[in-house]
């Protein structure tokens, strides 16, 4: 059984963009879509080798939802942290939801 961690209140996620959270020893990026859906990714870019995708673009890709790296642009989807532009590279997913107005991590 998961223990959800609260991270923030969902009004601190501006729509349309994402944040970073510790969760234990790993930064994730939590995003909140225009729509108001929660998804969290890990923050590290592992092509462009920093914490950064937090700071990435939410966009659709071809019907996929995607953040895209604010170093190298690459598109990761937001559902299964699968890199678009390299099939070989893929972001850890967390589990979000929200809660009583609170943005949580299942860990």
């Amino acid at each position: 059984m998961s223990q959800w961690i609260d991270i923030c209140p969902q009004d601190d996620v501006v729509p349309g963009s994402g944040v970073c959270a510790q969760l234990g020893d790993a930064q994730v990026a939590v995003f909140r879509t225009g729509q108001d859906q929660f998804y969290a990714v890990g923050n590290h870019d592992p092509l462009g080798g920093a914490n950064v995708l937090s700071r990435g673009l939410i966009a659709e890709v071809k019907g996929t939802l995607t953040v895209a790296s604010p170093l190298y642009k690459h598109h990761y989807c937001l559902r299964t942290g699968q890199c678009l532009q390299d099939e070989q590279v893929q972001l850890p997913v967390y589990p979000v939801r929200v809660q009583d107005g609170l943005v949580q991590l299942a860990c």
